[in-house]
């Protein structure tokens, strides 16, 4: 159950698949070279998995701060992002160039070279730990880990921004008024009894369809200063609706001749309507 003792075997199975691949001739066996490969890539992933825990055990206060994540595009962030970094960063100290033009691959070779040099004194440091005291995290471990953690988050925010466009704190606090705006339509809709509480602690999939419809209604009607208002240029709006800016335009005039009896009729047929 010792982190550093899970770390130990993480470390020499990771030490094994390269020994093996170092010492395979790839041109004669391809298809063994991509079974090494692919056990590399799953054995790199769970080390990183453990020193994580490690870190979150070790150092928990004093963690490099993540918060730029929330700049980046949501496909990014899944669970293996911190193994792409990493093969990311092996790729560009080969000399290697993936998905980047080579100007921007060269200025963050210096950061990719870092972070691995890192890497490596963490695994020899951890290492020694885990034959020594693998029940402590005296002060040297403890600097090492934070100077990894760092170097990590450093390259990471580099590396994703180098390849794609990573959203403006405009962007975000727009994102942020979608959220409120779906918070507050949920809000009026268990009021009104458009919805349940049931519904909603159980995921009702038809929710999927029927509160991003409520939504739009509250926001050009009953939230007309939050991201609908349609007094905004379409430049000024969210990406997500700036491209249906038109077409928001005719359904707020549409809206605002119905009649109250008329607009709750409306809602509730969104409600459950596929």
């Amino acid at each position: 159950p010792r982190l550093l003792s899970q770390f130990f075997f993480a470390d020499e199975r990771v030490t094994r698949v390269v020994a093996e691949i170092n010492g395979l001739h790839a041109e004669l066996d391809p298809q063994q070279y991509l079974v090494l490969l692919n056990q590399l890539h799953l054995s790199q992933a769970h080390l990183l998995a453990v020193l994580e825990r490690i870190m979150e055990e070790c150092i928990p206060t004093q963690r490099h701060s993540r918060d730029y994540l929330v700049k980046f595009p949501e496909e990014l962030l899944v669970d293996n992002l911190g193994n792409h970094m990493l093969f990311a960063a092996e790729c560009l100290l080969a000399g290697t160039f993936l998905e980047m033009e080579e100007s921007d691959g060269a200025q963050l070779r210096p950061q990719a070279r870092n972070l691995l040099c890192s890497l490596e004194l963490v695994r020899t440091v951890l290492r020694e730990q885990s034959l020594s005291q693998p029940n402590s995290y005296p002060e040297p471990v403890r600097t090492v880990l934070i100077q990894f953690d760092r170097l990590f988050a450093e390259f990471e925010l580099s590396y994703v921004s180098s390849l794609v466009a990573v959203k403006s704190p405009d962007e975000i606090y727009r994102q942020q008024e979608i959220i409120v705006l779906f918070c507050e339509t949920v809000e009026r809709a268990l009021h009104l009894g458009y919805l349940t509480q049931e519904m909603i602690d159980g995921y009702e999939p038809l929710l999927m369809f029927t509160i991003p419809r409520l939504a739009i209604i509250s926001g050009l009607l009953i939230y007309p200063e939050g991201p609908l208002s349609l007094e905004r240029s379409p430049e000024e709006m969210s990406r997500v609706f700036s491209p249906f800016y038109n077409l928001l335009k005719k359904i707020r005039d549409l809206l605002r001749v119905l009649s109250a009896e008329e607009l709750c009729l409306l809602e509730r047929s969104l409600c459950t309507a596929e």
